[in-house]
């Protein structure tokens, strides 16, 4: 179970331009990392684009933002391209990123059980140490919440 305090676990995963992305290669920097379920639907499309909007606010705190879903790669790429995302999205399509932060969990709707995405955003401070975590997010006003999150930092 991640708790802030905690180090954050590793992260080498393939980036929506089909190149690796590790964690540790951005140490030293503020690293806004949240999970979303699927892209380009309408909760996922609002929260990145509000990412979005926010970029210049958030680079200006030395943070980068790092999405993460289980979408293959050629689908995070037309999603950033479409919404003109400024920040890196990472496939995690076995889940191994999910379940290292423990956001890949059994969901219902409409009676019905399946494996998915918690909507979850953490905070990594430069140390590499989990800072801040948000939890069942609502994507409509995320962003501003995460951004008030590493000003405090």
């Amino acid at each position: 179970m991640i708790k802030v305090g905690s180090a954050a676990p590793k992260i080498n995963a393939i980036d929506d331009q089909g190149k690796p992305f590790k964690l540790a290669d951005h140490k030293g920097s503020i690293i806004v990392l949240y999970f979303y379920p699927k892209s380009d639907t309408p909760g996922c499309t609002t929260e990145a684009c509000e990412f979005r909007d926010s970029a210049a606010a958030i680079t200006k705190e030395k943070a980068i933002v790092v999405g993460v879903s289980p979408d293959p790669v050629n689908k995070q790429a037309k999603f950033k391209t479409k919404y003109g995302l400024p920040f890196t999205i990472l496939a995690d399509e076995d889940h191994a990123i999910c379940e290292a932060y423990g956001v890949w969990q059994e969901k219902s709707m409409y009676g019905r059980t399946y494996m998915g995405v918690a909507r979850t955003t953490f905070v990594i401070d430069a140390g590499g140490k989990i800072a801040k975590i948000f939890e069942k997010v609502k994507p409509k006003g995320h962003a501003a919440e995460v951004l008030a999150a590493i000003e405090a930092l």
